[in-house]
């Protein structure tokens, strides 16, 4: 074969001293492109054979739409954690969506598309809303109806409430319209092809939003209580008031008594700072369309989390990094999410010793041993663990750093402490704190086991995104360590903090968490949580 590659001496001798030069040059630059070539395989090759998470994903075939839950109608590389990448990270949930809620998915994803932002549809609806007409009863208002939900309060109030108000979407067949003036479109990529979920910044209410309160003359908890609003009286829009501050008449928004007059309003505003899914359930109607929706009731915000909220680029390449540079050579992952609710907040000790407590009572972490016990040689190969520690203190994990770098503990296991970030205090509404943060509940979630303080929205999101039932660190009262320090939740739904006193039909006085056997109140604190019935 070499023969077929060689130049002869009578050519060389005839060829000029540039094109000898030439040829030179040209074979080399070929031998240097294919060793480069090789090089990268080889390295990309031992890669994926470091990084048991990546080989896996070579070894099975990951479902890059989650068993129908998303559309493949996206552009792949204009979102890189909607499709296939996430499955690099994350183990594939062993909870599927049904297949009505694929199906209402689709059917919605197209409604939006009729109706949503630059439409004629929306274009009509819109300027309708410059006419204060009182009545709208007996008017046509056609199949384009809206709820606008504003962004207010932290990230993790934020996503529980745009996944319960989507949800509301989906159960009255109205279209979501969000509140963009606070970057949200930096942190997540659009959810709905060939349209858009962000609110036009020159909708007419949105100069109203300083007005949205239980004062406001169309809050829907106001107009009730004084009965000014009835089947002969539908106003263009109303807004609802589901904060932590609500009234009953706000928070019975969802009965079925009250969805009649609501459902004949073009428009709704919605303010909230409350996951107020479990609310929902007392609708005889909505019940029973949850009930095809989510069979396993406790799986409502995994799998809508997992169909709306997909990071930017930007905030998934931080995510990626810090996955790959600390997490991804562990066989085990811890994640622990720490909120101090004082005013102070920072570093408190009894919160350090809580922590220490529930996770090596949960044999979470290993105990550190005696003198008698570290004179006795570990002979089992030792376990490479990855704790990853999120807080707005740093002061947290260095302790548990300190605690497993100066002795071996009895299970001889390599621990391994991180945390992201430390940024002292809640920076809301900053871009890059909001980025960080939005890159941190990821991070939690890609864990095998996590802790998280009680009351967290930020914990909330972390494990349900996860598919993950997580231990609560119950609320310490005083500077004592609870006892017991930690709880296991039975369900990895988000809590409904503020609820309501009682259910629809239920008379006043009667417990919320007793309406129905699968809305009870919360492991952490006296809400209301959806858990599955056992």
């Amino acid at each position: 074969m070499y023969h077929k590659f060689q130049i002869s001496g009578e050519v060389i001798k005839a060829l000029g001293l540039k094109t000898k030069i030439l040829i030179t040059v040209f074979v080399f630059s070929c031998l240097l492109i294919l060793s480069v070539m090789l090089l990268s395989f080889s390295n990309n090759f031992n890669n994926q054979l470091l990084d048991p998470s990546i080989n896996d994903e070579f070894e099975t075939t990951g479902d890059k739409l989650i068993g129908g839950l998303l559309t493949a109608d996206f552009d792949e590389g204009s979102c890189m954690s909607r499709y296939h990448k996430t499955y690099w990270y994350r183990k594939p949930s062993p909870y599927k969506p049904s297949e009505y809620l694929v199906s209402k998915l689709r059917s919605y994803e197209k409604l939006h598309k009729r109706c949503g932002p630059g439409t004629k549809a929306y274009k009509k609806a819109t300027k309708n809303l410059g006419h204060d007409n009182k009545n709208y009863a007996n008017e046509s208002v056609g199949e384009c109806r809206y709820v606008v939900w504003i962004a207010d309060y932290g990230l993790g109030n934020r996503m529980l409430t745009l996944a319960s108000v989507f949800l509301y979407a989906l159960l009255t067949d109205r279209i979501i319209l969000i509140d963009n003036r606070k970057d949200l479109g930096d942190l997540l990529c659009e959810p709905f092809p060939g349209t858009s979920w962000l609110l036009p910044l020159d909708f007419p209410l949105m100069k109203y939003t300083y007005r949205y309160n239980k004062e406001y003359s169309r809050c829907y908890g106001t107009m009730s209580e004084k009965r000014a609003i009835n089947s002969t009286s539908i106003p263009p829009h109303l807004y609802l008031h589901i904060l932590h501050d609500s009234r009953d008449s706000d928070k019975m928004f969802f009965c079925q008594k009250d969805q009649d007059l609501i459902n004949k309003v073009p428009w709704l505003i919605v303010r909230a700072n409350v996951y107020f899914v479990p609310s929902l359930w007392f609708n005889p109607t909505f019940q029973t369309e949850l009930t095809k929706l989510f069979p396993q009731k406790e799986t409502v915000f995994h799998h809508l989390a997992r169909y709306l909220f997909h990071p930017t680029n930007q905030v998934w390449s931080i995510v990626t990094r810090y996955y790959h540079d600390h997490l991804s050579k562990a066989e085990e992952r811890l994640g622990i999410q720490i909120r101090v609710f004082r005013d102070q907040g920072g570093y408190y000790q009894n919160v350090m010793d809580q922590i220490v407590s529930c996770t090596q009572r949960e044999k979470l972490l290993p105990e550190l041993p005696t003198q008698e016990e570290a004179k006795v040689n570990i002979t089992n190969i030792p376990k490479r663990k990855a704790v990853l520690v999120t807080s707005l203190s740093p002061e947290y994990s260095k302790k548990l750093k300190n605690m497993f770098s100066k002795r071996s503990n009895l299970t001889g296991e390599i621990m391994k402490v991180y945390q992201p970030s430390g940024e002292r205090y809640q920076q809301t509404d900053s871009k890059v704190h909001d980025q960080k943060a939005l890159a941190e509940m990821y991070l939690l979630s890609l864990t095998d086991n996590i802790v998280t303080s009680a009351r967290s929205t930020f914990g909330y999101v972390a494990y349900s995104l996860g598919g993950l039932k997580p231990w609560l660190l119950y609320m310490p009262n005083d500077r004592t360590i609870p006892d017991p320090p930690c709880v296991r939740s039975t369900s990895m739904e988000p809590c409904f903090l503020t609820p309501p006193s009682h259910g629809c039909e239920a008379e006043w006085g009667t417990d919320s968490g007793k309406i129905v056997p699968f809305v009870r109140h919360c492991e952490d604190i006296y809400g209301l949580k959806v858990y599955d019935e056992l």
